[in-house]
Formats: C-alpha cells, sequence, structure tokens
C-alpha cells in the first residue's frame, strides 16, 4: 500500500535552522549610508492593521484557532460567534475575550446588530459544510464582507449569492499560504504543459484527522490538475485515512498532531515503470491555515476600504498582492 516517508526521514525543517538570525524579529535594521559600516539604524516596524473580526465557529478547533491568531495579530475580535443547536449558554474565552456563543434562530438579529455596531467587520465562516449557503446568503443580505473558509456546501450556489447581491468576499478552500503557492505551482505546470504525464499512473494518499468526514479539496485541486497534464484517475480509488492507528504506523504522523493534520502524497509512474515522481506536503497542527484565514481577512479589509471593482477573491489573489505576513 501507497505510504507516506515518516516526517523523521526528511529533512530538518528550515524553521529550525535559523542559526544566529534567531531573536532578530520586531524591528527592521539596516546600514545608514551617512554613518560608518558598523553603525546600525533601526527602524520601527509598520503600524498593525486592526479591525473588527468576526469568526463564526469559534466552538470548533479551527475556528478557534483562527480567532486566536486574530487578536495576536492586533484585530478586534468581536465578542460573538453561532453553534448548530439552540437553547445554548455559554461562551469561548480566547485569550482575554468571552465570545458569546448563540444559536440559529438569533444569527440573524444578533448579526444585524453587529452591523450597526461594527460596521466595518469582516466576518470569517469555519462553520459546516451544511451550513455553508445559508451562511454566505446571510452575509450578503445584510452587506457584510466575509472570508468562507468552510468547505463544502453547493460551491455554484455561493458564488451566485455573493455576484448577486455585489457583496465582498474571499472563498477558498485551502488556506494555508504555501499550500496554496504550490497549486498555483501546479495549476500553471498544467496549463503550460497540458498532456505532459500522458499514460502514466497516479496514486494519491491523504491523512486528516478522524473528525474531516469529506475529502480533502487540496488533493481534488491537484488531482484536476494532473488530470490536465494527461493523467487519467478515479476519485474512488484515492486512498483516505481517518484511522489514528493508521497514521501513527503506516502514515507517520506525530502523535501529538492526530485530532489536527493533513498529509497528502501524489506518487506518478510511467507506463513500462522506469520513472517515477513524487508530490509531498504535510501539516502539522492548524497555524498555517489560521495565519493565511487573518491574511485573507486583512486582505479583504483593504479591499472593501478601497471600494474596489472586483467583489470576489481567493487565496491566489491574497499571494499575488503580496499580502501575506511573515510567520514566526
Amino acid at each position: 500500500m501507497l505510504a507516506l516517508r515518516p516526517p523523521s526521514t526528511l529533512s530538518p525543517a528550515p524553521w529550525r535552522r535559523r542559526g544566529s538570525l534567531d531573536g532578530a524579529a520586531g524591528a527592521t535594521q539596516r546600514v545608514s549610508a551617512a554613518a560608518p559600516a558598523n553603525t546600525l539604524e533601526t527602524v520601527p516596524p509598520p503600524a498593525r492593521l486592526s479591525f473588527p473580526i468576526l469568526v463564526n465557529g469559534c466552538t470548533g478547533k479551527m475556528g478557534l484557532s483562527v480567532a486566536e491568531a486574530a487578536t495576536s495579530s492586533g484585530l478586534h475580535l468581536v465578542p460573538v460567534s453561532f453553534s448548530s443547536r439552540d437553547m445554548l449558554d455559554r461562551t469561548v474565552r480566547v485569550g482575554r475575550t468571552d465570545v458569546q456563543i448563540y444559536g440559529p434562530s438569533a444569527k440573524e438579529d444578533v448579526l444585524s446588530s453587529i452591523v450597526d455596531e461594527f460596521p466595518d467587520v469582516v466576518v470569517v465562516d469555519y462553520t459546516a459544510p451544511d451550513s455553508v449557503n445559508a451562511n454566505a446568503e446571510l452575509y450578503c443580505k445584510l452587506g457584510l464582507p466575509f472570508v468562507m473558509g468552510t468547505t463544502g456546501g453547493d460551491r455554484q450556489l455561493l458564488y451566485k449569492s455573493v455576484q448577486d447581491s455585489n457583496n465582498y468576499a474571499l472563498i477558498s478552500p485551502q488556506m494555508g499560504k504555501q499550500v496554496v503557492a504550490f497549486l498555483a505551482a501546479m495549476e500553471i505546470m498544467a496549463e503550460q504543459f497540458p498532456g505532459a504525464f500522458s499514460g502514466y499512473h497516479l496514486e494519491v494518499l491523504e491523512s486528516h484527522q478522524a473528525g474531516k468526514v469529506d475529502i480533502s479539496g487540496t488533493a481534488k485541486a491537484v488531482i484536476a490538475c494532473f488530470e490536465k497534464l494527461g493523467v487519467s484517475y478515479d476519485m474512488n480509488r484515492m486512498v483516505k485515512i481517518r484511522d489514528p492507528e493508521q497514521q501513527l504506523e503506516m502514515v507517520g504522523v506525530p502523535e501529538e498532531h492526530i485530532e489536527g493534520h493533513a498529509f497528502h502524497l501524489y506518487h506518478l509512474t510511467s507506463p513500462d515503470d522506469s520513472v517515477s515522481f513524487e508530490f509531498q506536503h504535510n501539516v502539522c497542527g492548524r497555524s498555517i491555515y489560521a495565519e493565511g484565514t487573518v491574511d485573507a481577512a486583512m486582505f479583504l479589509h483593504r479591499k472593501v476600504h478601497s471600494n474596489d471593482s472586483k467583489r470576489i477573491y481567493d487565496m491566489i489573489d491574497v499571494l499575488r498582492e503580496g499580502s501575506m505576513r511573515a510567520q514566526d
């Protein structure tokens, strides 16, 4: 069976080889042209962008991670979120903020009051696939710009809702900036070299935490690129791992990340088995998605305030504009 190489067999991660650069964050230093060569001028970092952000889905692990990343980035977390169940009387603590959780029956009234109190708010959605379209329609009805990080739902209807309302939205099934860059590179290769892998056999393995019920949207996007490159693939052949024991023993997921990871392996073999190619990207934890989502919200906030004529964006737009903060 196709198996991922355990992380321990790979080269040390670049962020663990900082060397003498450790501790250099927080201020930019440059050599002053008018001073001696060994004199450094300290330039203060740029002012932080701050605006209200509402994370719909704080009761879930991904939504909570985004809320934490938003507050760490200096954004003002609106102390409101929603659940799929009514009759809730609970709060979620995010940093120093107690976020009140409301049921679905109160959603429209609460969001309407949020619009009045925080007119420049951006909503981030990490809820459930069956809530995608209803949530998007409500955001559009109220004129709330939103970042849709939730996968699933009727995607054509989702885009139509935004287009018909002329609302601002950033929609992406993948918020990890580096993974999005990899997907963009795959799409460029597919567009420029169609049929380059004609006749090749493709095997795909993806492993996620047990709570992820749908097939990886990233895997589907990469497979679509391989199909443009001439590879024939039946999605039913994909190896989808959700069992923690298999993830530990076969896939090589670190035990501490069993409940939050995304491992992908794509293996191509030539018709005569003499040539093989392998593409692999493994993510442990949720920080890459949380940080990317905050970048997406900041990007969308700027577009709204500049009254940009374009209304629907994705993470490729964020990458192209260079709207990414450096990660520690």
